[in-house]
């Protein structure tokens, strides 16, 4: 396989690769390359944090006072704040990259909230879990998260008093795309989805006497459905395959959609349902490795800092300097803007988070200093980051210089740019290349990564 087409793969269906890897790589046929990618995912591990206080309590605990309950919120968002240091940490070591940027995927297509750590850790693993599986069994399980069931209200939606809104994402954004379902369905759904609930421990609890048990009519079927059964009338809509392959295409592949390719992955997922099956198949597909998409996509901030991770190790020491950078760059994990999620694409670029994108690296990799003459946008958001901290600017975190040195040992400083980059560099910042001096293999990767070039993957 192509060293570029390598690159290719590794960054969109993970987040990089280093020469050291990818040289093991170079003989191996395309199959052989994306068959050893799904299979070092193949375990799931879920993700997980010590949460002492809150694994033996109980619900009378919980609530004893407004004032307990009020400490165990507090206690719990910095747990929360704790889960996305240790998920950021996770996609930048983990060796199921695959699974870990599916995770990542997921979380922006069954988007929720939540305050209360136990379940929003069990439903990042859920997403996990699932991230590779099949499609109905997840979609099922989502609908009886805790996290989702306060999210979307289905803790309102009763026998005598149905709450839609979860039955609206459910066909809106999860399923089918907006003007695949007409509004009957979603009442008729949302009858379906009656009695859902859970318990103190995060277990799901169907409670009968909430359940509306009369006939619903939906897409033309009539039957007296539970939720389970609803979801899987949906996805007998080819529909569903072809919003999901859109889906994956848009975010894969390229945000210009070619409906041909598209149409052929939705063949493929409509008859099982499989995610790995689809994913395969598009992972070995020509178009995929056209020049057109490659070097093509703007790095989310999530993909930007964990990318950074693997070129050189980052480690994080500070909590809240991970959710600084996330916030300044636009992207916090956990905390989605909204049920739609985050936008993507040229959403993640304005004059602000640019600036900071430029200068990360080197405050980051030089000795975690902001490093610049004028100050400007960077500078200035950074500062106020820290205008009510003590000490100074310093990103605290480990930069393991040694692991970057071994996996780029046999690179040339002047072909630096081959293994670092994916986008073509244009005539302006070549020149500006040209001038620097090469001295310097650590200097010359962190700048680099200090170009607008390496915003792309």
């Amino acid at each position: 396989m192509k060293k570029e087409h390598i690159q290719h793969l590794y960054w969109r269906a993970a987040f990089g690769i280093n020469p050291k890897a990818m040289q093991s790589l170079l003989d191996k046929s395309r199959k052989s390359v994306v068959d050893l990618l799904f299979y070092e995912s193949s375990n799931y591990i879920p993700l997980k944090i010590d949460t002492p206080e809150f694994d033996t309590l109980t619900f009378e605990e919980f609530n004893e006072t407004k004032k307990i309950h009020r400490a165990y919120i507090e206690k719990s968002k910095l747990k929360v704040k704790e889960l996305n240091h240790e998920w950021i940490h996770k996609m930048s070591f983990s060796n199921e990259t695959l699974r870990e940027k599916m995770t990542l995927f997921w979380a922006n297509h069954f988007v929720c909230q939540d305050r209360f750590i136990l379940y929003i850790q069990k439903f990042n693993n859920t997403l996990r879990q699932n991230a590779l599986g099949n499609f109905k069994d997840f979609v099922k399980a989502i609908s009886k998260e805790p996290t989702m069931i306060d999210y979307l209200d289905l803790k309102q939606n009763r026998k005598n008093k149905p709450n839609e809104n979860f039955a609206r994402e459910l066909f809106e954004l999860f399923t089918l795309g907006v003007g695949n379902y007409s509004e009957n369905d979603i009442k008729e759904s949302a009858k379906a989805f009656t009695g859902y609930n859970y318990n103190f421990e995060g277990d799901f609890v169907f409670n009968e006497k909430q359940h509306n048990y009369d006939f619903k009519h939906v897409f033309d079927k009539a039957g007296r459905y539970d939720g389970d059964d609803i979801i899987d009338i949906v996805l007998e809509q080819k529909q569903c395959a072809r919003f999901i392959c859109t889906k994956l295409y848009s975010y894969f592949v390229n945000s210009t959609l070619n409906q041909a390719h598209i149409e052929d992955m939705t063949d493929v997922f409509y008859s099982d349902y499989h995610i790995e099956t689809v994913l395969k198949y598009m992972f070995t597909q020509d178009w995929f490795y056209s020049p057109e998409h490659i070097g093509t996509k703007i790095k989310s901030p999530v993909e930007l800092i964990v990318g950074m991770s693997q070129i050189v190790p980052v480690t994080f020491k500070e909590t809240e300097q991970v959710l600084g950078i996330q916030k300044m760059l636009g992207q916090i994990l956990l905390y989605p803007p909204n049920v739609a999620g985050w936008k993507g694409g040229k959403n993640w670029i304005d004059s602000n988070t640019l600036m900071l994108r430029l200068k990360l690296p080197s405050a980051l990799l030089s000795d975690g200093k902001i490093d610049t003459k004028v100050k400007g946008d960077f500078y200035d958001s950074f500062s106020k980051y820290y205008e009510n901290r003590k000490g100074n600017t310093k990103i605290k975190a480990f930069i393991d210089w040694d692991i970057f040195k071994t996996n780029y040992e046999e690179v040339e400083i002047e072909d630096l740019n081959n293994y670092v980059l994916q986008s073509p560099i244009n005539k302006g910042t070549l020149n500006y290349l040209n001038r620097l001096s090469k001295t310097s293999k650590l200097d010359y990767c962190v700048q680099l990564m200090s170009i607008p070039e390496y915003q792309m993957c």
